[in-house]
């Protein structure tokens, strides 16, 4: 669904390593959408002084010190939900119904908060539009 590409941006030769990867996944015949889509991430930044990235959606990271890996994160899931046409959504439930379990069979739960005084929830899922549709017209409150 995605491809990342991490370079060691303090590499001598890290613009001909890049040419020689793009060059790679070229005669792979991939989807151009999956090339066009490509996250690149610079890596070992932190070797270098005030570094930016030249090139345009490049992610500056330090692996070593966890700097820039938050936004890299929420780059890879903003990719893959667009790649997957899936979302994510929370919704209320009752828990007396039979809501959570058709949620957990057929989006992926990420997070339940459950409200004892009330016997809801607050569920985060990722899940497909279709499925979202079976969910509503299942479950129309």
């Amino acid at each position: 669904d995605l491809i990342v590409h991490v370079r060691d941006v303090t590499h001598p030769e890290t613009i001909l390593q890049k040419a020689t990867v793009l060059s790679v996944l070229r005669n792979l015949n991939l989807p151009s959408d999956l090339l066009d889509s490509m996250v690149e991430v610079h890596n070992k930044v932190d070797l270098i002084e005030r570094y930016k990235p030249t090139e345009e959606n490049a992610l500056a990271v330090s692996a070593l010190h966890g700097h820039g890996l938050e936004e890299l994160k929420q780059e890879i899931e903003k990719k893959i939900l667009t790649a997957t046409g899936k979302k994510i959504l929370t919704v209320n439930i009752n828990l007396e119904g039979p809501q959570l379990s058709w949620l957990y069979k057929e989006a992926t739960v990420q997070e339940v908060e459950v409200m004892p005084e009330d016997g809801t929830a607050r569920v985060k899922v990722i899940i497909s539009s279709s499925a979202f549709g079976r969910y509503k017209s299942l479950f129309p409150n």
